[in-house]
């Protein structure tokens, strides 16, 4: 196993603790689980770019990308205040 290998193992498994975790409402879908996705698709878009598996490579950059977005949309949100005006 090299480095290749390794990497792309270990943005395997975040991909997948990042879903369990979603899917066990252990997490929300908000910036962490989207960090988790970006993270594991850049590892795992690493691990693959030297075998060629250029199916798999664009998968992993599409995946990013759409994490990328959804992490923007989140920031630009306005965030809710537990401060209430009177009128």
């Amino acid at each position: 196993m090299d480095f290749f290998d390794i990497v792309g193992w270990v943005g395997m498994i975040l991909v997948l603790l990042a879903y369990i975790l979603l899917s066990t409402n252990k997490l929300k879908n908000g910036v962490t689980y989207q960090i988790m996705n970006l993270l594991a698709a850049v590892l795992m878009a690493i691990g693959l770019y030297p075998k060629n598996a250029w199916f798999s490579f664009v998968l992993q950059v599409v995946w990013g990308i759409v994490a990328i977005i959804a992490i923007l949309k989140m920031q630009k949100k306005p965030q809710k205040t537990s401060s209430h005006k009177k009128k």
